[in-house]
């Protein structure tokens, strides 16, 4: 059932490379050139609306794994994989792991909704609780994917290591359809020497989405700018296990070429959340405030072909991020902590807010659980907090009616 008629007013609209002072008119679910007369209204003054932002990549059911301690970068990502079996042993890390897999996928959600980001490519096999509709937010589906060259294209006859064959699956993949797999993700040179296998192996074509690429040379990013593939931009998973992250020039080129976002991976290697991945892009490039908006936007929905995503123009979905404004909104977004995000809005309806919102949720029929995230009081759809999924993410609490929190 779609969202009631809102139309948000006074704020500053932050899409596309604009800043736009006009209202924001939520109708049936999508962004709306008008709004209906009788729509609901908010006074947005001293707010910034962004669309609702687009996490390029993580492994959903991973967030509740703790990370692997180490003292010194490991030199490839099968490296640190080789390293993890004898962690994985570890008691916590097997409780973890034995926790049910649609209650550890819907965590990761809720970890991606606290930040705003309402769209997220799952990078693992799909899981069916991920077409659930009151999942917290959308995995598109239709993306192939292999896993990695060493683990999805082993020598000789062997069967892959983990996920579907590398070639049969971008084979499987329609060419219109994002095609997405870990690549140098590595200081050594084999990780150096991966975009040339994968362009030998046929597989670097313009569907072809390359997530890390630490290892690239150069001449490789300016092979996948030619192919027109991207890469998928995660640097604080890249310096958590290696130490460093892709050069500040080869990130400038892949986004002036329009073949660049941003993901996560999930907290057992990445940060914690988009907001704060988004502060570590921004020391390790010269990218602008604005175009580091693009990463988790437009230039997402670009790389992952979801056209109707990642903009606020009329038609797109109605998803959107709503926070207090300073001088520069840009700024707002980079600032912002979950405990700072106002509103989160999917489909044109509130799913987190604050609690001064309540008048909103209850203007679109979604029953609200009181919650504390980081020390601070909102509202949540109650179809966003299932009971098995309460006590899994660090920070979020239910509140008591007498104002006392407790975690489960």
């Amino acid at each position: 059932m779609s969202a009631p008629s809102t139309v948000l007013e006074g704020a500053r609209l932050a899409h596309g490379g604009m800043i736009v002072d006009a209202p924001l008119a939520l109708v049936d679910g999508r962004v709306a050139r008008t709004g209906d007369p009788s729509a609901f209204r908010i006074d947005l003054t001293g707010h910034v609306v962004f669309p609702g932002l687009i996490n390029a990549h993580d492994h959903l059911q991973l967030n509740g794994v703790r990370p692997l301690p180490h003292d010194a970068p490991f030199a490839s990502s099968y490296e640190w994989i080789d390293a993890f079996a004898a962690h994985r042993r570890l008691v916590d890390v097997v409780a973890a792991v034995a926790v049910p897999k649609p209650a550890r996928h819907w965590q990761g959600a809720l970890k991606n909704l606290l930040a705003g980001a309402t769209t997220v490519a799952h990078h693992d096999p799909h899981h069916p609780v991920l077409d659930d509709p009151t999942f917290p937010v959308v995995v598109p589906r239709g993306l192939g994917w292999a896993h990695s060259l060493g683990l999805g294209h082993p020598l000789g006859d062997a069967p892959p290591r983990y996920g579907p064959p590398l070639r049969e699956s971008h084979a499987a993949t329609p060419a219109d359809r994002p095609w997405i797999v870990h690549l140098a993700e590595g200081t050594d040179a084999e990780s150096r020497g991966e975009c040339a296998r994968l362009d030998a192996l046929g597989c670097l074509t313009s569907n072809a989405v390359l997530v890390h690429g630490v290892g690239l040379t150069d001449a490789d990013v300016e092979r996948i700018v030619a192919r027109g593939a991207a890469v998928v931009w995660c640097p604080a998973s890249n310096l958590e296990l290696l130490g460093r992250t892709i050069e500040a020039r080869a990130v400038r080129r892949l986004f002036d070429a329009g073949r660049l976002a941003l993901g996560t991976d999930s907290r057992l290697t990445g940060a914690r959340d988009l907001l704060d991945e988004l502060r570590v892009a921004r020391a390790h490039s010269d990218l602008s405030p604005a175009e580091l908006l693009r990463l988790v936007t437009t230039g997402a929905a670009r790389v992952l072909r979801l056209g109707d995503r990642g903009t606020l123009r009329p038609g797109a979905v109605g998803d959107c991020v709503i926070l207090r404004a300073g001088l520069d909104p840009y700024e707002a977004l980079l600032c912002a902590r979950r405990d700072t995000v106002r509103a989160v809005v999917r489909d044109g309806a509130p799913v987190l807010a604050d609690p001064d919102f309540a008048d909103w949720f209850a203007h679109c029929g979604v029953e609200t659980a009181r919650i504390v995230v980081d020390g601070r009081p909102k509202l949540v759809a109650r179809t966003a907090l299932p009971p098995d999924v309460l006590g899994l993410e660090p920070g979020l609490v239910l509140e008591r009616q007498d104002d006392r929190s407790y975690s489960f």
